[in-house]
């Protein structure tokens, strides 16, 4: 990953916002200079075009969130507790990052970043192994993407001004997870 410089933050972030409001596909190179300020030479000094853009964007969301999903669950006691605190991370840090959650939902990955993407659904599979170690591989995976899903999803629908803050939003997901999927087979024994 490119170390930190702050006009291909502001382009990143820009290019970000255009390909989830118009699409990645109708999107030009001059929808990004139009909507970044940059010139075009200017944005071909950091990419070679809007794949790299893409995969640029994909990289370092997925890198930052990956890295501090890692900093939150290290600093948990038990299972149930580091779940809380991915999903209280992943959560938050979304709702800081609408445009680059939907462009992460909508658009395909390049292989470079499948691999820090597979490190996160890792991550994530692992702590629902250590909070319910009776479930199977299968069931555990499955449960991995259906909880991925209800995180990923607030992009259609949740506003972080409104009246539910994103730490009460994990909360509620955290709550409604751990209760459906955690508590139900502990009952079950």
């Amino acid at each position: 990953m490119r170390p930190y410089d702050e006009r291909l933050d502001h382009l990143l972030a820009r290019a970000a916002r255009v390909f989830a409001d118009k699409g990645y596909h109708p999107t030009t190179m001059r929808d990004l200079s139009a909507a970044s300020g940059m010139s075009l030479a200017g944005m071909y000094y950091y990419v070679r075009g809007k794949e790299d853009l893409l995969a640029l964007i994909q990289e370092r969301c997925f890198t930052q969130v990956l890295e501090g999903a890692r900093q939150a669950v290290a600093a948990a006691r038990d299972p149930q507790e580091r779940l809380q605190a991915f999903i209280r991370h992943h959560v938050s840090f979304f709702a800081q990052h609408m445009a680059e959650m939907k462009v992460l939902s909508h658009e395909t990955s390049p292989r470079s970043v499948s691999a820090i993407k597979r490190r996160y659904v890792d991550l994530l599979e692992s702590i629902l192994k250590q909070a319910a170690p009776e479930q199977g591989a299968h069931d555990r995976s499955a449960a991995t993407y259906i909880l991925f899903g209800m995180m990923n999803w607030i992009y259609n629908w949740y506003d972080p001004a409104g009246h539910i803050d994103p730490a009460r939003l994990a909360d509620l997901m955290a709550s409604i997870f751990l209760g459906g999927f955690v508590e139900t087979h502990q009952e079950a024994k």
